[in-house]
């Protein structure tokens, strides 16, 4: 699934991110890479959607969203 598909609330693991090199580079520096947690804190499905990775809290806009593949996180 696309972190654009992700629910509210929830925790997903980052699996891919298949975007133009600039950008997945730049979204790299800011810490999101493969493997790293994320959480989706507001995704009314329409535009932007608002998520938290590595503590500080992102707007990522519909077209990112889409070209970023997750995987739920089980609870413990």
């Amino acid at each position: 699934m696309t972190l654009k598909q992700g629910q509210n609330h929830m925790t997903y693991r980052v699996r891919s991110i298949d975007i133009e090199l600039q950008l997945e580079r730049r979204l790299q520096a800011l810490g999101l890479t493969e493997g790293s947690l994320i959480t989706v804190l507001n995704n009314d499905k329409k535009g932007s959607l608002t998520a938290r990775f590595r503590g500080t809290r992102f707007a990522l806009g519909k077209r990112i969203a889409d070209h970023i593949e997750i995987t739920e996180v089980q609870a413990s």
